[in-house]
């Protein structure tokens, strides 16, 4: 079996007897736990040029470790000469181990090197435990080699947590290290 991550093994040792103290639980199973996260990339002008998806599934396999499903347009648009099943997008979901070492390098080595990072707005919870986060250039994980970027690209990352409130959802991820403001 391999190594568990160093994330995982923090919140098992450190951040799950606080947690279970600070909220009052009185088994580990009660206390919130990341369950997946979710890395989508939307690409708008994959509609004109489908040589730009191609690099996006390059640059999020690579920043997952693992190959993203390509998501495809539900209905069409025709402002935006958008038909529907053609490929907009694509994402991939990580859980386990791999979801734990994204985590792990997401805050302690892509955020910190966002330009004038102050924090992440604690307002993107959506009421049932579960954070978003907007990215605004990929260029930010040490994975994606700059030579081979074409264009820079966003992508939205949501973490699912079993925290039933937002506030027990904020208390976990701050424990485990995502860096909000104030």
């Amino acid at each position: 079996m391999s190594q568990p991550s160093r994330l995982r093994t923090r919140y098992r040792d450190e951040v799950l007897p606080a947690l279970m103290k600070d909220l009052g639980c009185s088994t580990p199973m009660q206390v919130p736990r990341l369950e997946k996260v979710v890395l989508n990339m939307g690409l708008g002008e994959a509609v004109q040029n489908v040589k730009v998806l191609d690099g996006a599934v390059e640059e999020i396999a690579a920043i997952a470790g693992q190959k993203p499903v390509i998501t495809r347009a539900k209905k069409a648009i025709a402002n935006f000469k958008l038909r529907a099943g053609m490929p907009i997008g694509c994402m991939v979901t990580l859980r386990g181990d791999r979801m734990y070492e994204f985590f792990d390098r997401l805050v302690n080595v892509a955020l910190p090197r966002v330009r004038d990072f102050k924090g992440l707005s604690d307002r993107s919870f959506d009421g049932r435990g579960n954070y978003s986060l907007g990215i605004r250039e990929q260029i930010i994980f040490p994975e994606i080699n700059l030579d081979k970027i074409d264009k820079v690209k966003g992508m939205t990352i949501s973490i699912c947590t079993t925290a039933r409130t937002d506030s027990d959802a904020k208390l976990l991820l701050r424990a485990l290290g995502l860096p909000f403001r104030n």
